[in-house]
Formats: structure tokens, sequence, C-alpha cells
């Protein structure tokens, strides 16, 4: 299924950014119903942040630290496995655990990621551009991971994943899977950066990226020095579930439109969560990229979404949880991905 949007964007008023993607503790295991809460823009979103901003503002903190509050309850498609790696280095510290993630529908590729064991401190929640998607692979990422292992004949030259968190699974598939000159992989805050160069190091150490050219990047959508050393470069810049901050959604379309080359494609992937999927549609196309929606787009993914619909599954909810593709282009109408 597929959809246009012609629709002038509405007139919004700027809101508080939303919180609700953070989670301040490894989202380990992958099951359907791993801890306890949801992603959505909920009152118990807002509840955790009041409390946390009271707590502060007491200093009855057992510690400097913020313990695990995960209101996270949807955690896996289950298209990648998890296998823990031991570590081989006795004079190796640190709380990192390093894990092999394999697809389970194209097992011959895997990347392997760092879990981080330890919490976040407050002043990384509180005093950072984004900490959305600093601890988990969130099930956006995990299907657009899936999604470009599908379709990695399709990509070449250069591809950017934007916003990619402490992981940038997807980005790092491609890397791994697909005949391209160059990733690069970005993301708006500064520790996930650091994550990810470590994970880069060790996939690369692995034999993973033969001759892709693989490299990390501080990238803020709002940053005019960020956007213009990268304008016109990328023929694929992708993303996932980053369109729910109101005040950086039109820098963010802003910033793929300037990224791509005249003839490049931008895949989005993004539940609706509300009206904000809409909103970043109709903002894409009033600066002139062409856009299609696609619910459609792949049998593994729509089978675990239509199970949990039909099994009443309380976890799941589609509005957060349901990733739907945006496809947006400079040029015509994009051809189907969805086959």
């Amino acid at each position: 299924m597929e959809r246009d949007y012609s629709a002038p964007p509405e007139e919004t008023e700027p809101a508080l950014p939303s919180r609700d993607k953070i989670n301040e503790d490894t989202c380990a295991g992958n099951s359907h119903t791993s801890r306890t809460g949801t992603c959505g823009a909920t009152d118990v979103a807002k509840a955790r942040w009041t409390l946390l901003r009271q707590v502060l503002r007491q200093k009855q903190m057992e510690s400097p630290e913020v313990k695990q509050v995960s209101v996270r309850r949807f955690a896996s498609f289950d298209l990648f496995s998890r296998k823990t790696l031991s570590t081989q280095d006795p004079s190796d510290i640190s709380d990192d655990q390093w894990v092999e993630y394999r697809s389970v529908h194209f097992p011959e590729y895997s990347a392997l990621l760092r879990d981080y064991l330890g919490p976040l401190r407050v002043n990384e929640v509180l005093n950072s551009f984004d900490n959305t998607g600093n601890v988990c692979v969130w099930p956006s990422e995990e299907v657009m991971a899936h999604y470009c292992l599908k379709k990695r004949h399709m990509f070449k030259g250069a591809v950017c994943e934007l916003g990619g968190g402490m992981t940038c699974l997807a980005g790092l598939m491609v890397a791994i899977c697909a005949d391209v000159k160059e990733v690069l992989l970005s993301d708006g805050n500064e520790k996930s950066i650091q994550n990810v160069r470590g994970l880069v190091e060790k996939n690369r150490q692995a034999g993973k990226f033969g001759s892709t050219h693989v490299s990390t990047r501080v990238v803020r959508w709002d940053s005019e020095s960020d956007i213009s050393a990268l304008e016109g470069h990328f023929d694929i810049v992708m993303c996932a579930d980053c369109l729910f901050l109101d005040q950086y959604r039109a820098s963010l379309v802003d910033a793929i439109r300037r990224l791509l080359q005249p003839n490049g494609m931008a895949l989005v992937f993004a539940p609706p969560r509300g009206d904000t999927l809409t909103l970043f549609c109709q903002l894409a196309q009033k600066v002139g990229l062409s856009v299609s929606q696609h619910e459609q787009y792949d049998t593994q993914v729509m089978d675990v979404h239509l199970k949990m619909l039909s099994e009443g599954k309380e976890a799941y909810d589609e509005n957060i949880h349901y990733p739907l593709l945006i496809t947006l282009t400079k040029g015509p109408r994009p051809v189907s991905l969805t086959h």
C-alpha cells in the first residue's frame, strides 16, 4: 500500500521534545515482550521525567546515576539473533559486553555490537542533543537493517545513516552486505558516535567491511556547518524513528534534501506516532521532495505485525511500534520498493 502527500502542511505550535524513546539501560533479550512500558508519547513518559526532575531537585538520589526506568515493552520483530561473545582479553575490566547480531533470514550476514551495561549519567540524559536511541536497537532500526539486507543490491556509491544512535545497525549492515564505496554512520550525540567508532573498529578488525570505506561523524541536522560539509554527497540517506522531535523535524527534512545527490533517494522507517509521520511527509513535499509511503514492504515484518495484532498483545501498539517505509527523492516518483 502506498500513499502520496499533496495536502499543504498544517501550521503547528512548537512543542517540547518527546523523550519517550529514551531508555537508560541496555535492552537485552530478543523477544516481543521485553521489560515493561511503551515508547509512545504517553502520560507515563511525562510522569517519568517529572519524577526525575523532582528527584534531582530534591537531591534524594541514591547515586549520581539514573537507575533503570525502562518504559519500552515491545522489543523486537525477531529479525536478528543475539549471541554473547566471551571476552578473550583477561585484562579487559570494562563493563562492555560484545554480542553478535546475525540476520535470521540472511544468516550469512552479522555484525558485532557492544551492549552498554552501565547506566547513563543524569547529565548525559538531560543535557544532550538527543539521547533517544543511545542504548538499544529499536524496532524501527532493526526493521531498517533487515530491509537493507533484503535490498542490498540496490545500494551503490555513498550511503549515510542519520540519527543512528549507539549502534547504527542498519548502516553497519549496508557496509557489510552491499557493494558500496563508502558508508557514513552518524548521530547528533557525541557519546553515541564514540560508541559507534568502537563498533566500526571491531567489525573492521573482523574483516566485515571488505573494501568499503566506513566512517563515523557527529551530524546535527540543525547545524549548517555539519550539513554543508556533506551537501550533495550521498546516493542514499536513511534514518529510523527520527521524526517525533517536533523542533528538529523540519531540520531533518532539509538535511535529507541537501545531503542527497540529484538522483539520490532517502529511506525513512518510522511508526505513525500520532501525526508526526504525516507532518514529516508534508514538510518533505513542501520542499520539493517526491514522497511515497509503503505499509506492506516486507513479508517477514508484516507477518509479525499481523500476528501481534491478532493475538491482541497489550505490549504491542502499531502506532508506536510498526514502522512504515517512506521513500523520498528529488526527482520523479521512485519505483516500487516493496517487492
